[in-house]
């Protein structure tokens, strides 16, 4: 299933120009980002900014004891999520990002928070320090929103086989399923949205709904900026 809403380029009003376009891959744990983001990225030829998770330095402490390391991960990915905006900004070429920098406050910091992982006086820390940093930055042209149920979640997560991951709690992926649901609303009123349901689909089928999103972008993206990626 695709759904969007409000799907057209920005005017000179909001971010969508001449010269680039710019996605982000949004969605929880295991959903696929990075899958999307690779097929998307090589079918276009646009630059892809991948998620740092395997150099996340706090990543397998923090699923140990998430309350001791929620802070600490969420700043570190906060920091190298903000150096890819900035090279997005820099560079000024059409490209695919996996995971958006909002995703980090208003996902997981706050589900880290309402669940008592991270403490008031670190979050409102956090959420201080995003509004700094962001405040600045493009936003997405198009945001394509990947979801799934946590049954298929957790059978994603095991088969990539991450031994850190493999200690996340169910209860903690229904959070934050929860938290995007929460969440899309509000992303609408920022940029658009494009929503697909990823249940049981096999690997073919991933590919065929990368080929949708590319029509999609295709469709309403101004013609010049294929042009120029040719």
């Amino acid at each position: 299933m695709i759904r969007a809403k409000d799907f057209r380029p920005m005017n000179d009003s909001g971010s969508t120009t001449e010269d680039h376009y710019f996605i982000a891959i949004a969605g929880n744990i295991g959903v696929g980002k990075t899958t999307m983001t690779r097929l998307i990225s090589e079918k276009l030829g646009w630059e892809a900014y991948y998620e740092p998770v395997i150099t996340n330095p706090y990543l397998d402490d923090f699923y140990a004891d998430m309350s001791r390391w929620s802070f600490h991960l969420q700043v570190y990915f906060l920091s190298k999520r903000f150096e890819m905006q900035k090279k997005i900004v820099e560079n000024n070429i059409s490209c695919i990002q996996d995971r958006t920098i909002y995703e980090d406050a208003e996902i997981f910091a706050r589900t880290l928070y309402k669940n008592g992982s991270m403490t008031e006086r670190d979050f409102e820390n956090y959420q201080d320090l995003f509004k700094n940093m962001t405040y600045y930055l493009q936003d997405p042209d198009l945001i394509v929103y990947l979801r799934a149920d946590v049954n298929e979640l957790i059978e994603r997560i095991q088969q990539r086989g991450r031994e850190s991951e493999k200690s996340i709690p169910r209860s903690y992926l229904k959070q934050l399923n929860d938290a995007y649901d929460n969440w899309i609303p509000r992303a609408r009123k920022m940029t658009q949205v494009l929503e697909i349901n990823t249940n049981n689909c096999t690997e073919k089928e991933v590919e065929a709904q990368a080929e949708r999103i590319i029509e999609k972008i295709e469709e309403f993206c101004p013609p010049s900026i294929f042009d120029r990626e040719k």
